[in-house]
């Protein structure tokens, strides 16, 4: 066992939690584990400030650690929100007064807003992770990209682009690589050391690596259910097995490639409830301060549709709050409330926060199910039976 586990584990029921609840979502995780679809899952929930669940399942164990993927910007964004609270960086900036780089072809006006809202108008904007170690080629790429609407006038999900310049952003203001802000600013402070982004080779071999498993829904399948067919963007099953190379892991995409384990990922959130955690490993209890995380939490999109599911964005900081009876369609339970929020990643990874229950989600697996309708599925009932484990 980690230390993390037995540092931070406390009883269900001392934490409010209703086991006979806690049962019946480990059945679910552990459904599709059994079945042989997913080779591992992790699943974690966390109250007040300790995990009253951290379960690994098939070929993971506690120690193990997973590619978290999109999950991953809500930490690189809490990052961001640090340099906004010292002073150090405001939202309403245009990106290019801190990097003129990045001012080329129409792209002046970009506020530092519209990258952590997925309104930037360069959605699938090209960038190689290995680039990053080259600082001169990473500015040539922000150089060279467009935008493909005025920004601002809608959204479309970056998938990794906009948290690139977040990253260089970061190294600007804070004077640190952004995998070092991130390390000593979050990880450490927050006492989870086994949170990464940019992994140490040392830490590899703790790694399960992506494997995609069975067959992708068929046309049938979504007209069906009336639902338009995923788009293609850069998340391609090359992509995602991209991050089975130890080079990849160790530069902590800022879009997508945080490595930790379910307990972490939960333990993170409930530092974003509370601004912190009262057993963190930092001199101060406080890294986050309540004003900070509220206007991290408050919505920023209006009423812009996401194309994937024509339904509002609901976009904060670098968040996505749950909001209306649609918020399955966000990557939340049903079970919700409107107030919670968090952000999910490819393959099935799951990460919110409820503040109308105290509770915090961290799902992880390594499987990566083809099947889309299958995997939100699976999904929207983990989160469902989660958010309502707290005892009546």
């Amino acid at each position: 066992m980690r230390d993390v586990d037995d540092h931070w584990r406390a009883d269900p029921q001392e934490l409010g939690l209703d086991p006979e609840k806690l049962e019946a979502l480990l059945t679910r995780v552990r459904r599709e584990v059994d079945a042989g679809l997913l080779p591992a899952a992790q699943v974690a929930v966390a109250r007040y400030g300790k995990l009253a669940v951290f379960e690994s399942f098939g070929e993971a164990q506690s120690e193990s650690l997973f590619v978290v993927f999109s999950a991953t910007k809500a930490i690189t964004a809490a990052a961001a929100w640090l340099l906004i609270q010292d002073g150090r960086l405001d939202e309403t900036e245009r990106v290019a007064d801190i990097i003129p780089e990045f001012a080329a072809n129409g792209k002046r006006d970009i506020r530092v807003e519209q990258l952590l809202t997925h309104t930037a108008g360069f959605p699938a904007a090209p960038f190689r992770a290995l680039e990053w170690f080259d600082l001169g080629r990473r500015l040539e790429r922000f150089a060279t990209w467009r935008t493909d609407w005025q920004p601002g006038s809608r959204f479309v999900y970056h998938p990794t682009s906009s948290m690139w310049v977040v990253a260089e952003i970061i190294e600007r203001r804070s004077g640190l690589s952004y995998q070092q802000f991130i390390r000593e600013q979050i990880a450490q402070r927050l006492g989870l050391p086994d949170l990464y982004v940019g992994l140490p080779q040392s830490q590899d071999h703790r790694v399960l690596p992506c494997v995609h498993t069975g067959e992708p829904a068929t046309a049938a399948d979504f007209e069906a259910l009336r639902l338009p067919a995923p788009r293609v963007t850069e998340v391609t099953e090359e992509s995602i097995s991209s991050f089975n190379d130890p080079e990849v892991r160790s530069v902590g995409v800022p879009g997508g490639g945080g490595i930790m384990g379910a307990a972490e990922l939960a333990l993170f959130y409930q530092g974003l409830l509370h601004g912190g955690l009262p057993y963190g490993g930092g001199r101060e209890t406080e890294i986050w301060q309540d004003l900070t995380l509220a206007r991290a939490r408050h919505v920023r999109t209006g009423e812009f549709l996401d194309p994937d599911t024509n339904q509002p964005a609901n976009r904060g900081l670098g968040l996505i709050i749950a909001g209306d009876e649609f918020r399955n369609a966000r990557g939340f339970g049903k079970t919700n409330s409107p107030e919670a929020f968090g952000h999910n990643g490819a393959g099935g990874q799951l990460a919110w926060a409820d503040p109308a229950t105290g509770l915090s989600l961290a799902y992880c697996t390594n499987g990566h199910d083809r099947n889309v309708i299958r995997r939100g599925r699976r999904g929207t009932a983990i989160s469902s039976l989660a958010a309502v484990c707290v005892a009546d």
